[in-house]
């Protein structure tokens, strides 16, 4: 930035201030003191260009309009005006001259919404973060969004609010509208026979209306079954039965996003019912660089498709990615979702339950978790310190639904037997017990046992220390293709922990085909977990799903999204390891010498 001097004759109002092309300002405050001391405070300026060169001594006023405005006015009439003290800001810091006139204008008198969305546009055009906007002019970040979702308005309505035609409530209801939905509202307001909705009259026509125009229907109306009712004019109809106009709307939607995904975009999300899409919260991407679709959903039956963008945040890994793979570094270019498939709670869940079944079933197999205690001593894992997994949810209904499994109640039965040969506490972890003389008493007690029975103690002990969330857990599972439905059934805990909309669709689609879950589709979770419970319990008229294991407890684990879910990601990782792997045939390990049948004898345990 440089100091100088200009004739005002020589200036204009940049593009960049915010009062370009508006009407001139009112200055009679300021003309006075101008005309008879010239300017004091120096405006900010940029040079103007002509054919890429400057143009000495013509500059373009970024903030100073009311200033600059009085000077002219006051050489107009006559009045001799010295050089006017500027400050001269770089070439091309068209982001920093927009501030700076936003700036000038908030310290002297708030301008009004659209203006200040005019700007913040501009700034955002030019690279400014939202946060970065709201630091800048001391807001909040959600005052900026607010500020930002004026652009979603028609420029007739940001016309009409800016002359106070319309209140601030009204134009806040029309962010949220649909394009159409405001060509309609205007022309409501243009038609003097018509009460123009506002307030919550206005929120009611937009979300709460009943009726629904046939011409927001995605399927044809030659295969609907139901009543439409057409005006005396015929130039609009509506259905008589919103019910049954969602049920086939959510069929042809379901329809639609498959389609979508068959024309390559990476992926198609459906926004629930009345959720408006926030365009300044995403970027533009091309369906080639990994772009999505969002479907929005009005209350109203209209569907509107925003195809091609990403959130800010997944646009800059995209573009991160796109850059590595054009250097030539490893690593896939494609986009990822910054929302996985599940809740930490509900995977925890899912990691301890399918731990729980692997271990269950490996105590049986010495001769697999012979090799697999090998494997953790020579590799290492992040549990093998000595210690045993704590089994811990982060969630008190996850660690009550693993207590009362079928799985943990097997194991334990096994660990207390093997704790019976050592001579240790039976409701405690063996691993960690502290003995007397430590490991070498331990390994005194051993070698007293014969090899079956040491196997069984060395199965309990990578039971014990066999981590939850782990490859080796997929892989155990896999290689001993354990059936989850042997060891869990859906409860309480299961249901309550879900959250995704669309995973819960698809489930539902496993139990209920296809013309329920897309009938279905818009509902809100809640409603679709409890058509999902009517099936497994055979209740409501639903006909009973008998022994239903979800692909997220199966081995291999399956994900019902395109989006990112650890469990399936272990298990497509793991195997690949296994591929042709056998166990030597016949393996030289006999039985061990005290074993426990799938459901053991309580005798037994009281015994031991």
């Amino acid at each position: 930035m440089r100091l100088a001097f200009a004739d005002p004759r020589n200036m204009t109002i940049s593009p960049l201030n915010m009062h370009f092309g508006r009407p001139a300002p009112d200055v009679s405050d300021i003309r006075p003191s101008i005309g008879q001391r010239g300017v004091l405070f120096p405006m900010l300026v940029q040079e103007k260009f002509a054919d890429g060169v400057v143009v000495p001594g013509h500059f373009a006023v970024v903030a100073g309009a009311r200033r600059l405005t009085a000077a002219q006015a006051e050489i107009a009439a006559g009045v001799e005006i010295d050089p006017v003290p500027i400050c001269i800001l770089d070439p091309g810091d068209d982001a920093a001259a927009t501030e700076a006139s936003l700036i000038e204008n908030l310290q002297r008198l708030p301008p009004d919404e659209v203006s200040t969305w005019e700007a913040f546009a501009k700034l955002v055009k030019q690279g400014r973060t939202t946060q970065e906007i709201a630091v800048t002019f001391h807001m909040t970040e959600a005052v900026v969004n607010r500020t930002l979702a004026l652009g979603n308005l028609l420029p007739r309505l940001r016309k009409l609010y800016r002359a106070e035609k319309i209140n601030v409530g009204t134009i806040r209801l029309l962010t949220l509208a649909t394009k159409s939905q405001q060509k309609a509202w205007l022309a409501i307001y243009d038609d003097p026979d018509q009460p123009t909705p506002l307030g919550q009259g206005l929120k009611n026509w937009l979300f709460g209306g009943a009726s629904i125009p046939t011409r927001h229907a995605l399927f044809s109306l030659d295969d609907y079954p139901g009543a439409i009712i057409a005006d005396l004019f015929g130039e609009d109809s509506y259905f008589t039965d919103p019910g049954l106009f969602w049920t086939h709307q959510n069929a042809a939607l379901a329809a639609r996003r498959e389609a979508l995904l068959a024309q390559g975009w990476s992926a198609v999300e459906v926004l629930e019912t009345g959720r408006s899409f926030d365009a300044w919260k995403h970027e533009r991407v091309s369906k080639a660089k990994g772009g999505k679709v969002y479907l929005s959903v009005s209350h109203r039956g209209e569907i509107t498709a925003h195809e091609g963008f990403l959130t800010a945040k997944e646009a800059r890994r995209a573009r991160a990615a796109a850059d590595k793979a054009a250097r030539g570094e490893s690593g896939r270019a494609g986009p990822t979702t910054d929302r996985a498939e599940v809740t930490g709670a509900q995977q925890s869940y899912i990691d301890l339950h399918r731990r729980a079944a692997v271990r269950a079933v490996l105590a049986s197999h010495t001769g697999v978790a012979l090799r697999l205690l090998v494997a953790h001593a020579v590799a290492g894992s992040h549990l093998w310190t000595i210690k045993a997994d704590p089994a811990r949810g982060g969630n008190q209904a996850v660690s009550a639904s693993l207590e009362t499994c079928p799985a943990e109640a097997r194991f334990r039965a096994q660990r207390a037997m093997a704790a019976a040969l050592l001579g240790a506490d039976p409701e405690r972890d063996l691993v960690g017990q502290r003995r007397e003389g430590g490991a070498a008493g331990v390994f005194a007690k051993l070698l007293s046992l014969p090899d079956a029975d040491v196997l069984a103690v060395a199965a309990v002990v990578i039971g014990e220390t066999l981590a939850a969330g782990s490859a080796e857990v997929e892989a155990a599972g896999a290689f001993l293709k354990i059936d989850m439905g042997e060891f869990w059934t859906p409860d309480e805990a299961f249901f309550d922990l879900m959250r995704d909309r669309e995973a819960v669709n698809a489930m539902l689609k496993e139990v209920g085909g296809k013309k329920v879950a897309d009938g279905n589709l818009t509902e809100k979770v809640k409603t679709q977990k409890a058509i999902l419970r009517d099936f497994l319990d055979g209740t409501n008229d639903r006909p009973k799903v008998a022994r239903w294991t979800p692909k997220w407890l199966t081995f291999p684990a399956g994900a019902y999204t395109r989006r990112p879910f650890a469990t399936a990601q272990r298990s497509k990782a793991v195997a690949p390891l296994l591929r042709g792997v056998r166990l030597p045939s016949p393996a030289n390990v006999p039985p061990p010498a005290v074993t426990l049948a799938a459901n053991p004898n309580p005798a037994i345990l009281a015994a031991g």
